[in-house]
C-alpha cells in the first residue's frame, strides 16, 4: 500500500508526462521509499542515504584497482593530484546528475531523449552503451581475478561464474531497493575495513601525500604515459553511466513534487553523494598509496597487475593478511559494480530506446558481451593481456565522458528546462571547465596515441 507522499509523488508525476507516453525512470522502485516531511536533520538525511552510495561504486570498481596500482607502483604519489580532482569533479557532476532527476522527474537518459535530435539520440545511445560493456569488462576481470587469488579458481572460470550475479541483482531488487542499498554499503564497509588496515600498516609519509594531492605535477601532462594513466583514472573515477544512474535512483524516494520538496530533496541527495563520494576517494587514494609505499620505494615499479601485488603486498608491507585482505576488497569492489551496471543498463536502455526487457535477459546480454573477450584475451595472453584490458577499458570509459557530461551541464544551465532549478551562472561556468578538462585531456591523449 502505498504511503500519502508516493500517491501524491506518483500521481504529480503521471498529471506532468501523460501527454508524452512516458514512464517514470525505475518505474518498479519509482517514489517507493518513504522520507519524513518534518523531523530532526538526521532523519531525514537518513531517509535519503543510499543513492550516493550505490553511485560511489562506480568510483572504485575493480577498474580503479588496475589505474591506481599501475600509477602508484611507476609514479609514487605523483598522481595523487589525479585521483583528488577527478573526485571533486565527480562531486560537482553527481550533483548535478541528482539536481536534473529531482527537479524534471527526467533521467539524463530521459531527457537526452526528451530535448535532442533522433540521431544525437543514437549516437548518445551508443556510446553510453559501449561506456557499460567498458565498466562490465572491468567488473568480468576485477572479479575472476578475485576469485583465483582467493579460491583458486581460474581466470576463465571465474569470468564465466560471474554471469550468476545477475540473479543476486534480480534477488535483491524484488525485495525492495532498500535491501539492494543496504547490500551495497556492507560491502563499501569491508571494502572501506581492507583499507584502512593497510595504510595503518603501510604508515605513508602524511606530508608528501598531502604536497602530491594539492600541488599538481607538470609531468603529468608531459610524460606520455603518465598521462594514459592519468586518463585512465579520471575515466575510472568519473564514470559516465554513473550519471544516468543518479538522476534516475535519487528519484525512488518519495518527496513531495512540489518546489519546496523538490528543493528539499536535491539538498539531502547532494549530502549523501558528496558524503558517498569522499569514501570513494579514501579508496582510490588507498589503493595508490599502499602500491607506491610497498613497490614505488622498493624496486617494484614495474607491478601493474593485481595479481602481482597480491603475492608482494603481505612480504612487503610485513603484514601476514595484506594479500588476503587485498583480495577480499577486490571480491566485493567486483560484486558491488554489478548493481550499478545492471541498473544503469536498464536506465539507458528504457530512457533512450523505452524499451523494456526483463532484467534478467539484459543483464546476461551486457555481462555474456563483457565475459566474451575477457575469455579470449585470457585464453590467448593470460594475466597479463587482462591487466592491459583492464587499464583500456578504463580509458574507453574516459573517452565516453564528453557523451554524458555535456547533456547534463547544459540540461542543468537551461532554465527553460529546469525552471528555478537551473544551476547559477557560477556553478554552470565551473561545470563548463570540467567538461572542457575532460575533453582536452582526450583530445591530449588521442593525439599522443595516434602520433606514436
Amino acid at each position: 500500500m502505498m504511503s500519502d507522499a508516493e500517491a501524491v509523488s506518483r500521481s504529480s508525476w503521471q498529471f506532468a508526462r501523460a501527454d508524452e507516453g512516458e514512464q517514470p525512470s525505475l518505474r518498479e522502485v519509482n517514489a517507493t521509499i518513504a522520507v519524513p516531511w518534518t523531523g530532526v536533520w538526521f532523519r531525514r538525511l537518513f531517509a535519503f542515504m543510499g543513492p550516493g552510495y550505490m553511485v560511489s561504486v562506480g568510483y572504485m570498481d575493480p577498474g580503479n584497482w588496475a589505474t591506481d596500482l599501475a600509477g602508484g607502483a611507476q609514479f609514487g604519489y605523483t598522481l595523487l593530484f589525479v585521483i583528488m580532482l577527478s573526485n571533486l569533479m565527480a562531486i560537482l557532476l553527481q550533483a548535478l546528475a541528482a539536481r536534473l532527476g529531482i527537479a524534471t522527474g527526467r533521467d539524463l537518459a530521459q531527457a537526452c531523449r526528451a530535448y535532442y535530435p533522433r540521431p544525437v539520440n543514437f549516437l548518445l545511445w551508443i556510446a553510453c552503451e559501449l561506456a557499460i560493456i567498458a565498466c562490465d569488462l572491468a567488473e568480468v576481470i576485477g572479479t575472476a581475478i578475485a576469485l583465483q587469488l582467493l579460491f583458486g579458481i581460474p581466470l576463465i572460470g571465474g569470468a564465466v561464474l560471474t554471469a550468476l550475479d545477475a540473479f543476486l541483482v534480480l534477488l535483491l531488487m524484488n525485495r525492495g531497493f532498500r535491501y539492494l542499498e543496504a547490500f551495497v554499503i556492507a560491502l563499501l564497509i569491508i571494502i572501506f575495513g581492507c583499507f584502512a588496515v593497510q595504510i595503518f600498516v603501510a604508515a605513508p609519509p602524511a606530508g608528501m601525500i598531502l604536497h602530491s594531492m594539492f600541488v599538481p605535477s607538470s609531468e603529468i601532462v608531459t610524460n606520455p604515459t603518465m598521462l594514459y594513466i592519468a586518463i585512465g583514472i579520471i575515466g575510472a573515477t568519473v564514470m559516465p553511466h554513473n550519471l544516468y544512474l543518479h538522476s534516475s535512483i535519487v528519484q525512488t524516494r518519495a518527496y513531495a513534487r512540489t518546489d519546496t520538496g523538490k528543493r528539499d530533496a536535491i539538498k539531502w541527495a547532494t549530502t549523501d553523494s558528496t558524503i558517498a563520494l569522499i569514501l570513494a576517494l579514501f579508496v582510490n587514494a588507498s589503493i595508490l598509496i599502499v602500491a607506491a609505499v610497498a613497490f614505488h620505494g622498493t624496486g617494484h615499479q614495474d607491478v601493474a597487475e593485481i595479481g602481482q601485488a597480491f603475492e608482494l603486498l603481505s612480504p612487503l608491507l610485513g603484514l601476514s593478511i595484506a594479500s588476503i585482505l587485498f583480495a577480499v576488497a577486490l571480491l566485493a569492489s567486483g560484486l558491488n559494480s554489478t548493481v550499478t551496471a545492471t541498473l544503469a543498463g536498464q536506465i539507458v536502455m528504457e530512457g533512450f530506446l523505452r524499451l523494456r526487457i526483463p532484467q534478467w535477459a539484459r543483464r546476461l546480454l551486457t555481462r555474456g558481451i563483457a565475459i566474451v573477450p575477457v575469455v579470449i584475451v585470457t585464453a590467448l595472453y593470460g594475466e597479463k593481456g587482462t591487466a592491459q584490458l583492464l587499464v583500456f577499458s578504463q580509458v574507453v570509459l574516459s573517452m565516453q565522458l564528453p557523451f554524458a557530461v555535456v547533456p547534463l551541464v547544459q540540461f542543468v544551465s537551461d532554465k527553460k528546462k529546469m525552471g528555478n532549478f537551473a544551476i547559477p551562472r557560477g556553478v554552470a561556468a565551473l561545470a563548463w571547465v570540467v567538461a572542457a578538462i575532460i575533453l582536452v585531456l582526450n583530445f591530449k591523449l588521442l593525439f599522443d596515441t595516434f602520433a606514436g
